[in-house]
């Protein structure tokens, strides 16, 4: 006989597990934990149950319907477990295989061999405009117009350096994608030239040598922590990537042979600067407040990490300087190149290996660190004594017409 409501509420859950049956192979299970719906079925000469719920959260009416459902699967010839199976593994890969599932693991696989503050850049950059359009989004489903759309969001705000680089990364996220399997093409290649190109700005620089002068003054007035005093004077004299120097290890320093020896991370390859005599004078000072520890320039709240990558920047604003149209950490490469080249008259080769530039040469484009090592020495000392007499206040009256 069919079951009644009221049979299924009154049965008892005990220790020994035993079956109520319905009809067309509808039963329900009654054990010690309690009351489940099952179905027994054949498919392919098999004997197969199919789990349909558990009672109260599925009555007896909805029991059959799904019973129902389960019989018209048979009746095409479709086992209704197989396709149950079916059913959750899609819907586990959608969830898996969204756009920001995806990409953070992407980002997640990349992490060590990149600089942690490009990781912690792209990471912002992609919560911020990315994820909150397509980051639920089935990676496989995304189109290019979907991509398009997003991308014309970021530049009408006029941030269009920024809607390039996302969608650069958007593209590597889809190779990624295509690389494990989870997507067939990427939409984002084809949307290359789709926003116009961003107009090029240079890092704002003092090229003046009067003004450099005024600002080189303009530091002894700086009211912070002395190793950020220290970073600042160094700064121009060494004119190296502000990454490089806030990363300065004591290491790597060797005051006896006046050199700073250190890894490019933008080009991998070791790089040598050479100290002026002001530099070492300036390092050995620094010395006994931060020498016991790993960075010549440690974190405000940490020494295990470096001075933050804004310090630089921020002594400069502290000062009064507009680093957006003024001066910033990195312009002072361009100033140290104009100068050096345009006043004190040294080879543009051998101020490039300073900067650590690849030089075309005869064997094509190459740098070597030890390169034009005697010209660098010598230039770098010429700097350093250059800035010493424009700080001071001697004739700064530019240099054309004369060889040095």
């Amino acid at each position: 006989m069919p079951l009644s409501d009221t049979a299924i509420r009154t049965a008892k859950v005990g220790d020994k597990a035993r079956k109520m049956a319905d009809e067309k192979g509808l039963y329900l299970l009654v054990n010690q934990t309690g009351k489940y719906w099952r179905l027994d079925y054949r498919f392919a000469g098999k004997r197969k149950t199919l789990a349909l719920g558990v009672y109260p959260d599925v009555s007896l009416k909805d029991a059959r319907a799904r019973r129902d459902d389960a019989r018209k699967l048979l009746a095409d010839d479709i086992d209704p477990g197989e396709q149950r199976k079916a059913i959750r593994q899609a819907r586990e890969a959608s969830e898996t295989n969204t756009f920001e599932a995806v990409a953070r693991e992407w980002l997640e696989g990349r992490k060590s061999h990149v600089e942690e503050a490009q990781h912690v850049k792209t990471l912002a950059r992609l919560e911020k405009d990315v994820f909150p359009w397509i980051g639920n989004c089935p990676i496989a489903e995304i189109d290019a117009p979907e991509i398009l759309t997003l991308l014309r969001r970021i530049d009408a705000r006029g941030a269009r350096y920024t809607a390039h680089r996302a969608r650069s990364e958007i593209s590597r996220v889809f190779r990624y994608a295509i690389a494990t399997g989870r997507a067939k093409n990427d939409p984002a290649v084809a949307l290359i030239g789709a926003i116009p190109p961003p107009v090029s700005k240079h890092f704002s620089s003092i090229t003046d040598p009067a003004k450099v002068a005024e600002m080189l003054r303009a530091f002894d007035g700086f009211s912070g922590t002395f190793p950020v005093l220290c970073a600042l004077k160094l700064a121009p004299m060494l004119f190296v990537r502000p990454g490089e120097l806030r990363k300065a290890e004591w290491s790597a320093i060797d005051f006896d042979k006046a050199e700073w020896r250190y890894l490019v991370n933008k080009t991998k390859t070791d790089h040598l600067v050479p100290l002026a005599n002001q530099a070492i004078a300036i390092l050995r000072e620094l010395h006994p407040l931060t020498g016991q520890g790993r960075y010549v320039f440690p974190g405000a709240r940490t020494a295990s990490r470096p001075m933050s990558e804004a310090a630089v920047n921020a002594a400069l604003r502290r000062l009064g300087y507009d680093t957006r149209t003024e001066i910033t950490g990195h312009g002072f490469r361009a100033m140290a190149r104009t100068i050096l080249h345009e006043e004190l008259h040294q080879k543009p080769e051998v101020i490039e290996h300073q900067l650590a530039h690849a030089v075309p040469d005869a064997l094509g484009t190459a740098y070597n660190r030890t390169k034009f090592l005697k010209e660098r020495k010598a230039m770098m000392q010429m700097w350093a004594d250059y800035l010493d007499k424009i700080k001071g206040g001697a004739d700064v009256i530019p240099l054309h017409g004369h060889t040095g």
